[in-house]
């Protein structure tokens, strides 16, 4: 049982006059050095308060009744206190006014619960708002954070008030030491763990949010994708076997599309409709936000999707996990010395085929799908710093004859 003090102190909010020239009383509880202020529902002409004694002066009639009042809500706290010494481990100051307010005591939760909470919410929704591969992202996250606080305390979970600045700094240590995690794989692990943060917040299990003060460490980001003398020669590569074939049409049809896997891998005849311009787009919804997008289908494309339609699915079927296992094969094949991921293709599309093709920026975030033109310019500064300095130069040139 804690031996810990409360403090009850009244006080009067003299900022606050009302037209009759009297101030509200607060109730002011202090326990492990928090405090929580609360009206009593008492009003008092501010001359008539003695602090020191704590009651109101002189003594008549009225005053006598506003100390009784002050004198029950005190012996109220206290029996409450007193319980909660009794009945509870551990508990706080919200905890002591919740239960001289006759109200429910707010749950202490652990971090271990709200992830449970997130992750299971998460599951109901999938094929609504999130896909399996954003859910299983936080399934991965809950497993990292345990196995981190087994690392530094022996156990799985912690208690949410405990949590501080400091865990954020200590889990970016351990995953970049214990995990070999790169930067920008942590600062997506620890956004996914302050999501779970905040909705410990809006469902009231914490206060305040004890990462607020954290900043992610900056990625330099080093996009990767295929020059336009590699991307030939990936084109016009004779392979031996169908299934390397189907893989690289496939890559070389999101280097000149630019959809994610979801989206290649669901593409169907009913997506590819002939628009305004008389030319063929992709129309569909984007798996990872549900938003529309429509895609001019460039030429290549268009070639390769010939190649392959039938009745419904326009594209060979392949698990993600193939595709880039195929890829990489490819690349060995063709002397490609660049890992080659689905994701490259998408990289191949935002830089060969469109900026260096002079293609402005804004359209390049719509083409990409992003919800800001500033991710696109973080992702891509480079290339579009490169184009900058080719464009001025090319200025400069013209100035100069």
């Amino acid at each position: 049982m804690t031996t810990q003090s409360i403090k009850i102190l009244f006080v009067i909010s003299a900022i606050r006059i009302n037209k009759k020239g009297l101030v509200p009383l607060v109730c002011r509880i202090t326990y492990l050095r928090k405090r929580k202020p609360f009206a009593t529902g008492l009003f008092i002409n501010p001359n008539n308060w003695n602090n020191a004694l704590q009651e109101a002066i002189p003594i008549d009639i009225e005053h006598t009744q506003i100390n009784t009042k002050l004198s029950l809500i005190k012996q109220e706290i206290n029996q409450a206190f007193l319980f909660l010494q009794v009945q509870k481990n551990e508990f706080d100051v919200d905890d002591i006014y919740l239960k001289y307010k006759g109200e429910d005591i707010k749950p202490a939760k652990s971090l271990m619960e709200v992830f449970e909470l997130h992750n299971s919410r998460m599951k109901m929704l999938i094929g609504k708002e999130y896909t399996k591969s954003t859910h299983s992202k936080f399934i991965e996250a809950k497993l990292h954070t345990e196995e981190f606080l087994y690392h530094t305390t022996k156990k799985r979970n912690i208690k949410l008030d405990d949590l501080s600045l400091k865990f954020l700094q200590d889990f970016d240590f351990y995953l970049k030491t214990q995990n070999n995690f790169k930067q920008i794989t942590i600062n997506k692990s620890i956004q996914r763990l302050s999501k779970i943060i905040k909705l410990a917040i809006a469902e009231g299990f914490l206060v305040t949010n004890p990462f607020l003060l954290y900043k992610p460490k900056k990625v330099i980001n080093n996009i990767t994708y295929l020059t336009p003398e590699e991307l030939y020669s990936l084109e016009s590569h004779v392979f031996s076997q169908k299934r390397l074939e189907q893989v690289r049409d496939m890559f070389v049809f999101c280097c000149y599309t630019g959809l994610p896997y979801q989206e290649m891998a669901s593409l169907e005849s009913k997506h590819i409709v002939k628009k305004f311009d008389d030319k063929l787009w992709i129309d569909m919804f984007r798996q990872k936000t549900k938003k529309q997008f429509s895609l001019p289908l460039l030429p290549k494309a268009i070639e390769i999707l010939d190649k392959y339609k039938n009745d419904k699915m326009l594209l060979p079927i392949i698990s993600n996990q193939k595709f880039n296992s195929y890829i990489k094969e490819v690349a060995e094949i063709i002397g490609i010395e660049k890992k080659l991921t689905h994701h490259i293709a998408r990289k191949t599309f935002a830089t060969t085929i469109l900026l260096y093709n002079d293609v402005p920026i804004e359209v390049v975030s719509e083409l990409l799908g992003h919800s800001k033109i500033s991710t696109t310019q973080d992702h891509y500064a480079k290339v579009v710093q490169r184009k900058v300095s080719e464009q001025v130069s090319s200025l400069s040139n013209k100035l100069s004859k």
